[in-house]
């Protein structure tokens, strides 16, 4: 992309060379998430602390793909494994990364998407190359092994998958936990769902809007899910009424424009001394009673992302069969068509489509 809001153009540029800890991986498959096409269109307006790589920028968050070239301080990766890129970029020296939070890095950044601090441009020109192009260089910290059982192309959904899995490790979700799922038929929360039956929580519930895609949810696990449309009426009512006394935990996966109702009634769907977690960015100042949540123990805390060693975690329960990415349905296109399949979003059948570009294909 040369210039915001403009289509990304397809070029010829160096091919990266793999020195130090870095690898160079070939680029199998690459996600394209629902909020690429506002970082491309409208982060710099909606969002200018955080900066955008330079421009021109090649873009892509979420690649998976093959280990092509290893730099000579690499010894745990070589030629030939199958990888999932996390695209999470830490500094490794500041405060928080000594003590290993490197999510918390004070120059976090997403490379081929964006950067939450200012100092994260040094981490976004380090590493300039994102998943929609044929190679990119990572650092050795940033792979998860991917098992043969596991395609690229769902691999590269690692992304969205890994929010929702951190999530719930935060809130401690288990075989004795209830939980209630925002926007559960979506992309982050249709992950959520199937990482939470993983873990064992015994009874999963999800709101949306869409009654066919939230039928489709429920169908996952017969008596296990339980869907609600908000068009139906207020989302703790219903919870209160299957529950009785409300859920252990509570996952919000409602996007920047959702209505901040929702999120207010998922923390009123909270029994005593509940936990709350953020994953799909609700914006703008959302109205808490705080005293009531002193009161009643409640906690809410943001998640942003997920580290490597989680991803591992990921790749394990889904080789194990604990976890059927099968229910997601591959789109693919090739690099050339990246400005269809980002346009063409609209058209997906919530968080079971799964579009990804192959660059290899073309």
């Amino acid at each position: 992309m040369h210039h915001v809001g403009e289509p990304m153009v397809l070029e010829d540029v160096p091919k990266p060379v793999a020195g130090g800890s870095d690898v160079v991986v070939r680029v199998e498959a690459c996600n394209i998430v629902p909020n690429l096409a506002n970082i491309l269109a409208n982060w710099t307006t909606w969002f200018p602390q955080n900066p955008l790589p330079a421009l021109p920028a090649i873009f892509g968050l979420d690649p998976a793909g093959v280990v092509e070239q290893v730099g000579p301080d690499v010894h745990e990766f070589a030629p030939g494994d199958r990888v999932y890129v996390n695209p999470g970029r830490h500094c490794t020296g500041c405060p928080a990364c000594r003590r290993g939070e490197h999510i918390d890095c004070e120059s976090f950044a997403f490379a081929g998407y964006f950067g939450f601090t200012a100092t994260a441009t040094r981490l976004l020109d380090r590493y300039p190359y994102g998943g929609l192009a044929e190679y990119l260089l990572a650092p050795k910290y940033s792979l998860v092994r991917l098992p043969e059982s596991i395609s690229f192309e769902h691999g590269a959904r690692f992304g969205y998958l890994g929010t929702g899995y951190s999530a719930l490790r935060k809130a401690r979700v288990g075989a004795d936990t209830t939980i209630l799922i925002n926007g559960i038929s979506g992309t982050l929360g249709l992950g959520v769902a199937l990482f939470a039956l993983a873990l064992g929580a015994p009874r999963i519930f999800g709101t949306g809007r869409n009654r066919e895609l939230l039928a489709r949810v429920e169908a996952l696990a017969p008596g296990r899910i339980e869907t609600h449309s908000t068009l139906d009426g207020p989302i703790d009512t219903w919870v209160k009424a299957r529950t009785g006394r409300g859920v252990d935990t509570y996952i919000d996966a409602l996007g920047p424009g959702a209505p901040h109702e929702g999120i207010m009634q998922g923390m009123a769907s909270l029994r005593r001394g509940g936990r709350a977690v953020d994953v799909g960015a609700t914006a703008g100042m959302v109205p808490f009673d705080v005293h009531h949540m002193m009161d009643q123990q409640l906690t809410f805390q943001g998640s942003v992302w997920f580290t490597a060693g989680e991803g591992q975690h990921m790749a394990q329960l889904a080789d194990s069969g604990q976890v059927d990415l099968s229910v997601f349905e591959n789109v693919s296109f090739p690099l050339e068509k990246v400005n269809d399949a980002v346009s063409g979003l609209e058209n997906r059948h919530g968080g079971f489509s799964n579009f990804v570009i192959t660059p290899q294909a073309g």
